[in-house]
């Protein structure tokens, strides 16, 4: 049998069973004659863009376009005998090998440079309680930062565009500034906070996220956005928002939450936190230092979203090849 998912076809979600269940009535179970054609030979040829194609010129309903089943069953299918469609499926499940063998290792690029990044942060940063450099010295956050809350209804100013950042609008541990959306106050329902260049924004809810940035242009938060300004004499908020974003941080607000469901960082544990300060200029050079390696690091992101779609296309390639009998 081969199960092939109908709703928006374009996600082309299709597979063949090799164990009994029960699936969604979004996938069509089609039982292939076992004499003529080869259910994994089907589902090759259904994952074909040139299939996709067909399906999604083929769909009913606006808002979830599924696949019309006369459209379906009408389509016409290349059909070689049953020993070439199944020398067709040996191969494309070789090149796949490959390709998935590609993917793994591209992963674990990643995974490896993140952890380089992590270990990367841990390390220039001191661990609490610990010996600091000469001219560096701990101090609580609420010794050199205090909250600028200046909060705001978007829904009392219903035509006024607003540049808005929400949580979701950052990645777990991402350093790039979010971009956000420009909305308009009535699209807002909820009470936001303003910010401003100079503040670091800290993701209080779930703070093992890591939601942290320092923005370079004035907009409005979510109100989970606690946003912290530093006393500018003694303390760069691109340095302090690097320390928020490390490993020994995130562990501290961690085990500092509130609430179950939802934890939240406790405001008085986030004052209170202890942080290594240097002089400026150290401050500054770190800074720097820093922002050279994530450069580095975006350039080999931008690299693997590259081989991502490479890999894509090869293997689109590589389906259309077999079903033009070039394999």
């Amino acid at each position: 049998m081969v199960l092939y998912g109908k709703l928006r076809p374009y996600l082309n979600k299709v597979f063949v069973p090799s164990y009994e269940g029960i699936a969604s009535s979004e996938f069509v179970p089609i039982a292939p004659h076992p004499s003529l054609l080869s259910p994994k030979y089907l589902a090759a040829y259904l994952r074909t863009p040139g299939f996709v194609a067909y399906a999604n010129a083929n769909t009913t309903g606006s808002r979830q376009p599924r696949v019309r089943l006369e459209a379906l069953w009408s389509v016409l299918l290349p059909l070689p005998p049953l020993a070439e469609q199944e020398r067709i499926v040996e191969r494309l499940e070789a090149f796949m090998d490959r390709v998935r063998e590609a993917r793994r290792l591209r992963q674990e690029a990643r995974e490896e440079a993140e952890r380089l990044w992590q270990s990367v942060l841990a390390d220039t940063f001191p661990r609490p309680g610990s010996a600091l450099p000469p001219g560096w010295r701990w101090v609580r956050l609420g010794e050199v930062a205090y909250r600028e809350a200046n909060f705001l209804m978007p829904s009392d100013y219903p035509t006024k565009r607003f540049r808005y950042v929400g949580m979701e609008h950052l990645e777990a541990g991402q350093w790039a500034e979010p971009q956000g959306v420009e909305v308009s106050g009535a699209e807002i329902r909820s009470q936001v906070v303003l910010f401003r260049p100079g503040l670091v924004l800290y993701g209080k809810l779930r703070p093992y996220l890591n939601k942290v940035f320092v923005p370079r242009y004035e907009g409005v938060a979510s109100t989970e956005f606690v946003p912290i300004a530093p006393r500018v004499d003694v303390l760069s908020p691109e340095y302090l928002g690097a320390y928020l974003r490390t490993p020994h941080f995130v562990d501290y607000a961690t085990a500092n939450t509130t609430g179950s469901r939802q934890p939240r960082t406790r405001l008085d544990a986030l004052w209170s936190a202890p942080i290594p300060l240097p002089p400026l200029a150290e401050q500054e050079r770190i800074v720097e230092r820093l922002e050279a390696l994530q450069e580095k690091l975006r350039a080999l992101e931008a690299a693997q979203a590259q081989t991502d779609e490479t890999l894509k296309r090869l293997e689109q390639a590589i389906l259309e090849r077999a079903f033009r009998g070039e394999l």
